[in-house]
């Protein structure tokens, strides 16, 4: 039982830890944010989604999924026109500091683009099937229960984090200097996961 439940720790962790689109997202709205309350849509659209995805992965339902090779193009070219629209807005978004007006994303934007960079991105899909969901098959029964979670309280606690970071970071910026920087690499990484999507999608059109 122990030893599922640092499995699944380490596991979920060093799955998550990499500077995915979701995270970038998840710090961005942390720093971008006038205040920690306003930054709440994100961490918990981002934590469900996750959940979602690894009870998927630990079902093995996304794998029957993603088995279909038409539903797999879809979910790439989606995935790829989204990320494409959310760096156009990170790119352009200006924290509260600089104009004087609270136009940070608000909830609904927030929860649509925390949707999107992680139900409709391939690459973290297939990781969460490819290593949380293959590693899942060597429990059963509780064990089982805690290795997934174990996983998804990793999640929840990592996109907290990220959050309360971005909130430091966003503090030390009074000027919001610092911040419309961290937007503009934000926009650019975004497009950079979109355009790994793109590759993807035409290596299958080949």
């Amino acid at each position: 039982m122990i030893g599922a439940l640092v499995h699944g720790i380490l596991l979920a962790f060093g799955l998550i830890l990499p500077l995915g689109a979701q995270n970038i997202f998840v710090l961005n709205q942390g720093s971008s944010q006038p205040s920690f309350k306003k930054v709440i849509p994100v961490i918990i659209t981002a934590s469900f989604c996750d959940t979602l995805l690894i009870l998927l992965a630990v079902m093995g339902v996304s794998i029957m999924v993603l088995a279909i090779p038409v539903f797999q193009t879809i979910l790439f070219l989606i995935g790829f026109l989204f990320l494409l629209y959310m760096g156009w807005v990170v790119w352009n978004s200006k924290p509260a500091s600089i104009t004087g007006d609270n136009v940070a994303l608000s909830p609904k934007k927030q929860i649509l683009f925390a949707i999107s960079v992680s139900l409709l991105n391939p690459h973290a899909i297939l990781d969460t099937i490819g290593v949380i969901g293959t590693n899942s098959l060597y429990y059963s029964g509780s064990a089982k229960v805690v290795f997934t979670t174990a996983c998804i309280v990793v999640s929840w606690l990592w996109f907290l984090g990220l959050a309360i970071i971005g909130r430091v970071i966003g503090g030390l910026d009074p000027n919001g200097r610092l911040l419309v920087f961290i937007n503009k690499v934000s926009g650019i990484l975004i497009w950079g996961v979109a355009l790994y999507i793109g590759v993807q999608i035409g290596s299958v059109f080949k």
